[in-house]
């Protein structure tokens, strides 16, 4: 099997973990946990072969739902464990991220999509899984924060399309482009980093 194929897999346990976590830090039951495991984990990457008129790979493939449950019982399991850490949810959603980007933008320019397309949709295979999971907790979704979140992915995708036109091989492709992703975003968290924000109009009284 190819290895972009294993780390569809390995970010879709890796989300699954996300999911779960702040499920559990939330303190709902573990058929919750399970649900928003399972959401985030599927749902970008299903938004993404929907714009590609594909089936989503979960539906055909088991070993989707089987990494999903690994990394609920992970979340589960060793939740005491991981929650140690206070950065943990943040550096599971940062890999995941990573991980879905290059799967998003390599999928979507085998489909035939546009250069520009593909970074679009590499974006969106990362990003939408949060998203749908920040609502589903009534939390606002990173991707509308104050943070560097969105524009990493973008930053990633561009660099999968790039060194696509370079010798480089796919697999080392894959990592750095991942890297980058997930770079960014650990960077801009630890030193607080941020694009500006437009400065909101005042209304006159």
């Amino acid at each position: 099997m190819e290895l972009i194929y294993w780390i569809d897999l390995l970010g879709t346990m890796v989300f699954a973990i996300s999911g779960a976590m702040a499920a559990n830090r939330k303190g709902i039951d573990i058929f919750g946990a399970t649900f928003m495991g399972f959401v985030t984990a599927i749902g970008g990457g299903s938004l993404r072969d929907v714009f590609l008129n594909l089936r989503p790979v979960w539906v055909e493939d088991g070993n989707y739902l089987l990494a999903i449950l690994i990394g609920v019982l992970i979340s589960i399991f060793f939740n005491k464990n991981l929650d140690r850490f206070a950065r943990t949810l943040f550096l599971f959603d940062a890999l995941g991220i990573g991980f879905f980007t290059v799967v998003g933008v390599e999928k979507s320019l085998a489909y035939e999509s546009s250069a520009i397309s593909a970074v679009m949709l590499g974006m969106f295979s990362a990003c939408m899984g949060g998203v749908i999971r920040d609502v589903l907790m009534n939390v606002t979704p990173l991707i509308l924060r104050k943070e560097i979140y969105a524009s990493a992915c973008l930053a990633g995708s561009l660099t999968f399309v790039i060194l696509q036109m370079t010798p480089v091989s796919d697999d080392v492709n894959y990592f750095v482009s991942a890297g980058v992703v997930f770079g960014i975003r650990f960077l801009s968290v630890r030193y607080n980093l941020s694009l500006p924000a437009v400065t909101p109009v005042q209304q006159k009284e």
